[in-house]
């Protein structure tokens, strides 16, 4: 249950990094969806990889909302110098 709870929180996660940032990404708003989705289960699986915190734990949808941006930031900061 973790994991679709990791893919929704990346898919609001993506959907407002959208909103924030201008049109000019050549993705668009599905690949910063996409993004977010990636970033969640990430941050999700690492943390939990790591022992940072159990199942059904507060500390996970921390993890992957903190993966999700680190994707995110990272998307934009190489589409920027392009």
């Amino acid at each position: 249950m973790d994991v679709l709870g990791w893919i929704v929180i990346g898919l609001l996660a993506g959907a407002l990094a959208g909103f924030r940032t201008s049109a000019r990404d050549p993705g668009g708003q599905v690949v910063r969806i996409l993004l977010g989705i990636a970033g969640a289960l990430l941050g999700g699986f690492m943390g939990r990889l790591m022992g940072l915190y159990g199942a059904d734990q507060k500390a996970g949808f921390v993890a992957a909302l903190t993966g999700s941006a680190a994707i995110l930031i990272l998307y934009r900061l190489t589409i920027a110098r392009r």
